[in-house]
C-alpha cells in the first residue's frame, strides 16, 4: 500500500506517515525514534485541538472505540499504537511541556497542552472582555459551560485554574471563593 493521507470520520486529515507500519512501533535507532516521537506528539496535539480533547490515557491505545481510535489505530494497514509506545510518547511530551501528568503522581494519563496555560489565559481574558464581563465574578462552571459555546467550553478546571493563575500574576484576574465552589473576577490590565 502506498503512503497516502487519509481523512477520518471526524474530518481530521491524517498525514501520509500514518499509513507506514513502522510508525506504529518503537524504533531501535534513537534518531529514528526521536523523529517518530516528535511526529506522534504533533499528531496527538493537532488531533486533540481538532476534536477539543484535553486528556489522553495509556489505556486509550488498548480500548477499541475510544475517542482516540482514529489516530491510535489504522485498520487499513492493521496497525495500532501499543500502550508501551504511547506511554513513552506521553513521557516525552511531558518532558517538553506539551502535556502534564493529570492527576499528578501517576504516568498513565496526561492533560494535553495544545494551547499552553499562557495561551489559554489570553483566550480567557479576551472572551471575558468581549462578553462584557470584566469585574464580574464568574464561577468556573459559567466559564467552562457558558450558555453560548465559546473557545473555553469544556476546558478542564485544572487547566482553567492554571490560566487564571497566569492572569493573576499580571493583575488581570483574582480567584474568589463562591457559594458553589470557585470563581474568578477579571480586570482590564495591560497583559504581559
Amino acid at each position: 500500500m502506498a503512503l497516502s493521507t487519509h481523512t477520518t470520520r471526524s474530518g481530521f486529515l491524517l498525514p501520509s506517515i500514518h499509513s507506514a507500519p513502522p510508525f506504529f512501533t518503537q524504533q531501535p535507532n534513537p534518531n529514528t525514534q526521536k523523529i517518530v516521537t516528535e511526529t506522534w506528539s504533533r499528531l496527538i496535539l493537532s488531533y486533540a485541538r481538532h476534536r477539543n480533547l484535553f486528556f489522553i490515557r495509556v489505556e486509550d491505545a488498548e480500548t477499541q472505540g475510544s475517542e482516540w481510535d482514529e489516530i491510535l489505530r489504522n485498520d487499513r494497514i492493521k496497525r495500532r499504537l501499543l500502550p508501551s509506545h504511547l506511554s513513552y510518547i506521553l513521557s516525552e511530551m511531558v518532558a517538553k511541556n506539551q502535556a502534564v501528568y493529570e492527576p499528578p503522581k501517576q504516568t498513565r494519563s496526561v492533560l494535553l497542552y495544545w494551547r499552553l496555560p499562557e495561551e489559554w489565559a489570553e483566550v480567557l481574558h479576551q472572551w471575558v472582555t468581549s462578553t462584557g464581563q470584566l469585574t464580574t465574578i464568574l464561577t468556573f462552571y459559567e466559564i467552562t459551560d457558558p450558555p453560548v459555546p465559546s473557545p473555553l467550553t469544556g476546558i478542564p478546571v485544572v487547566l482553567l485554574r492554571k490560566a487564571i493563575a497566569v492572569l493573576a500574576k499580571t493583575g488581570r484576574a483574582q480567584i474568589i471563593a463562591v457559594a458553589d465552589g470557585e470563581g474568578a473576577r477579571f480586570f482590564a490590565g495591560t497583559g504581559r
